[in-house]
């Protein structure tokens, strides 16, 4: 079974109608202790830095996620639940993260995003679709085609100290870390359950994953 936290910060239900699509059961879960005996764990979440910080850090769901990647089981961080695992952010901040990453995460910022000639900058927040390419080999990247589009709902962006962390990139206005992978742990700015075919395989890939490291 994969458990996906429920800390009153994002769409659970379409996270989990994709994870059960490509085959897995998964169940939303509201506290550490309805864990049970999952195999599998799932961040994640839409909103502000802070709050989403807050609510983990009063269910004990911080803890439990430190725990969980330090154990390296498979575990997965989608767009809220990728920046959280970093040491800090500046939205509304600083503000201490999960610090499993070390870095920051920082807003788009620049001349690139600004007005100029009376021509406009790239839009921020970060919406759509985006070319991605993977550059470090990770499981729940298997397979995926150079030059995939993946989706993006994003206004920050995390900068991890370690370049080693980083898995995926993209560009918008400056290339960045569009996903971050380490053993058995994987997190993607964008959202794999609203993008399409290579999405869902990187959701499969994450399946069999769990399946491997539960047997």
């Amino acid at each position: 079974m994969i458990a996906i936290i429920d800390y009153g910060m994002g769409n659970l239900r379409s996270v989990q109608k994709a994870l059960e699509r490509v085959g897995a059961q998964a169940e939303i879960i509201a506290a550490p202790e309805q864990l049970g005996g999952a195999a599998g764990l799932v961040l994640p979440g839409v909103g502000a830095f802070g709050q989403a910080m807050e609510r983990l850090q009063q269910s004990g769901f911080d803890q439990l996620v430190k725990r969980w990647v330090a154990q390296d089981r498979p575990f997965l961080g989608i767009c809220l639940g990728l920046q959280l695992l970093f040491t800090e952010s500046e939205e509304f901040g600083p503000v201490k993260g999960l610090a499993i990453v070390a870095g920051r995460v920082v807003r788009f910022s620049g001349p690139a995003y600004q007005s100029q000639d009376g021509e406009p900058g790239l839009k921020v927040p970060h919406m759509g679709w985006n070319r991605i390419q993977v550059v470090r080999p990770h499981p729940v990247t298997a397979g995926v085609p150079a030059h995939a589009m993946t989706y993006f709902v994003h206004s920050y962006y995390g900068v991890p100290d370690d370049p080693e962390w980083t898995a995926v990139t993209t560009e918008h206005g400056l290339e960045f870390t569009a996903a971050v992978g380490r053993g058995s742990a994987f997190a993607s700015q964008f959202h794999p359950e609203k993008s399409g075919d290579v999405g869902l395989l990187m959701l499969r890939n994450f399946v069999s994953l769990v399946r491997e490291r539960s047997v």
